[in-house]
């Protein structure tokens, strides 16, 4: 059941964006590439804040001996 929730939410995000890519009109690429540009650097940033707060996490714990 939650598999088929995941995959209705990406078909959903995915109407979405076609919806917002045609609504632009010519601009749609811009307009594109802008937000999934900014959704990445977010996706990414967070993805280096879990792994900073799990580096500090293991080395609090001195099962990290560093590099």
């Amino acid at each position: 059941m939650i598999r088929f929730l995941q995959m209705v939410g990406l078909a959903a995000a995915l109407a979405l964006s076609l919806l917002f890519a045609v609504v632009a009109g010519d601009y749609a690429p811009w307009y594109f590439a802008w937000l999934v540009g900014t959704v990445m650097i977010v996706l990414i940033a967070a993805a280096g804040a879990v792994l900073f707060e799990t580096q500090e996490a293991s080395r609090a714990d001195s099962r990290d001996t560093g590099f």
